[in-house]
């Protein structure tokens, strides 16, 4: 007789549909403000973490890493590759899937889908830095690179920081025509611009999401002038930046945790030693942010283990009725925990 699965061995499950399912029902910019108020909760509390840069495996196309970090009482990891080259084949640049457990039993408590959600958590990292680096008064954001990321990015910025109007630019023309088309009827004003130079042109933000895979320079010296926010999020890996090395020696830079930002954001490009703050550090009221009007503020923002934890414990909430994921019989959970092999025999 087939032994049933215990309640311990089914695990909530959130597929892309339920995923889908969920934002409509709480709606994306209510999801978005959640998901920014989630991280800053625990950016408030980043020394109860673990901390590790991602562990990455390269090749010459692309990157697959995985993402750990654990609180103490409960344990996340995300597994995300990055392929630029992936879209020309008609397929996803990044893809992600994560799992959050419980320490206390190392049994898992949630598996979802994380492309959706790593979408979502980058919009909403950006719409947290930018809430403490920008101008008070930003109403204009430039979105430079229109690709799967750039929407998220401007509805976050106007849900969370009450952003008006999105300048858009892209080297591929259609990728602006997908996102301005996408973005109308969202309330916002959108601008699609013939340059990166038209883009910037009144904008007080500057979001950078770019996905080639190498040394680019998006952003000139002379293209930033003084007072503006930038949010330069495309650069994530070894080799691949988005700004010239100007601009960072003018900007004050804040980070996400420095040992990773030094290996795969902009400031690879600069000495070791280079002054950064920790963004924990600002909210947290222990380093000051926007000091200034005149000041350049820079978020080099390459993504953290803690952004996605923060993620999946927030979807953990919003699934606790049952209704948006489905339990998957995923941990073998015998009635003796010493005797797995009669588990499987008794199971012919």
């Amino acid at each position: 007789m087939t032994q049933q699965p215990s309640a311990q061995a089914l695990v909530p499950f959130v597929s892309v549909e339920n995923m889908m399912r969920l934002v409509h029902q709480i709606g994306l910019e209510r999801i978005l403000i959640d998901l920014t108020d989630a991280i800053e909760e625990d950016f408030l509390r980043w020394d109860c973490f673990d901390k590790t840069p991602r562990v990455a495996s390269h090749s010459d196309i692309g990157v697959i890493e995985l993402m750990p970090t654990s609180d103490g009482l409960r344990y996340g990891f995300k597994y995300v590759n990055g392929h630029p080259k992936n879209t020309r084949e008609g397929l996803q640049t990044v893809t992600a899937f994560g799992m959050l457990a419980e320490v206390a039993t190392g049994y898992p408590l949630l598996l979802s889908e994380m492309t959706l959600l790593t979408a979502l958590r980058t919009a909403a990292t950006s719409a947290m830095a930018t809430r403490h680096l920008a101008p008070g008064d930003a109403t204009v954001m430039a979105m430079i690179g229109n690709g799967a990321q750039s929407e998220f990015q401007a509805l976050a910025l106007k849900a969370v920081n009450g952003i008006r109007e999105v300048r858009l630019y892209d080297i591929d023309p259609e990728a602006t025509r997908k996102c301005a088309a996408n973005l109308a009827g969202s309330g916002l004003k959108v601008v699609p611009c013939s340059s990166a130079q038209s883009a910037i042109e009144g904008a007080q933000v500057i979001t950078t999401c770019t996905a080639d895979k190498q040394y680019a320079t998006i952003l000139t010296d002379n293209m930033v002038g003084a007072g503006v926010h930038i949010n330069a999020i495309g650069g994530d890996c070894p080799g691949k930046t988005e700004l010239h090395r100007d601009i960072l020696h003018r900007a004050d830079i804040f980070v996400e945790y420095t040992p990773q930002t030094r290996i795969e954001g902009e400031i690879q490009q600069v000495a070791p030693d280079h002054p950064v703050t920790e963004l924990c550090q600002v909210i947290a009221g222990k380093a000051q942010g926007r000091r200034d009007a005149r000041q350049i503020t820079l978020f080099d923002g390459v993504g953290f283990a803690i952004e996605d934890f923060s993620a999946l414990r927030k979807i953990h909430d919003y699934v606790q009725d049952g209704k948006f994921c489905q339990n998957l019989d995923l941990i073998a959970d015998p009635d003796n925990p010493r005797d797995l092999f009669g588990m499987l025999m008794r199971s012919k």
